[in-house]
């Protein structure tokens, strides 16, 4: 006698009647969410905008939330940092704008954007100046430039680290006092 295993393979109804409930929780916090964004921002348009943003992320991240939990407190943070990442990237978004609209008012004031002979001209005179200064301020500013540490620099000159820092400190104010003619602030 010869016995026949059948195997019917079911879809998970646990993992679908979980994500029904989920749903369902969600449409249930609609008022709640739509009072919470009107609190938020008085225009009408964005507090929906915002409620939808919030449900959107609400699916998205549903595998973050804990089933059993607070709901509403979980997509009340959700929808705090929406709001409050929006509102961030307006307002640097409007602080470009801004920015923009003073060099355009302002065509005279200098730029960012500079020319390259004038940065010619800055390293010959960085160059000229650094071989006028004494090689003992020069060599600790010039490896602390390659991003040795002091520490590192005052192992391989053989002197204390506060030697180096002076010196450096030193060379820095040196190479400001000669270079006051590149300010930008004139």
């Amino acid at each position: 006698m010869l016995n026949f295993v059948v195997r019917v393979q079911v879809p998970n109804l646990g993992a679908t009647m979980e994500k029904l409930n989920f749903n369902l929780q969600l449409c249930r916090q609609l008022p709640y969410l739509t009072q919470f964004a009107s609190r938020m921002t008085p225009d009408y348009d964005d507090a929906k905008d915002l409620v939808q943003d919030t449900l959107l992320k609400a699916i998205r991240y549903e595998r973050h939330y804990r089933h059993g939990s607070n709901i509403r407190a979980w997509l009340y943070v959700i929808m705090k940092n929406t709001f409050l990442n929006n509102y961030k990237a307006l307002m640097r978004k409007t602080a470009l704008i801004v920015s923009k609209r003073r060099m355009l008012a302002n065509p005279g004031q200098r730029t960012t954007a500079r020319n390259q002979c004038e940065d010619k001209f800055l390293f010959e005179d960085i160059h000229k100046i650094m071989e006028k200064m004494p090689t003992m301020y020069t060599q600790p500013f010039l490896r602390y430039f390659e991003g040795f540490k002091y520490h590192e620099i005052a192992k391989e000159m053989g002197i204390p680290i506060g030697t180096v820092k002076t010196r450096i400190h030193f060379a820095r104010n040196f190479l400001k006092a000669k270079l006051k003619m590149y300010r930008f602030d004139h």
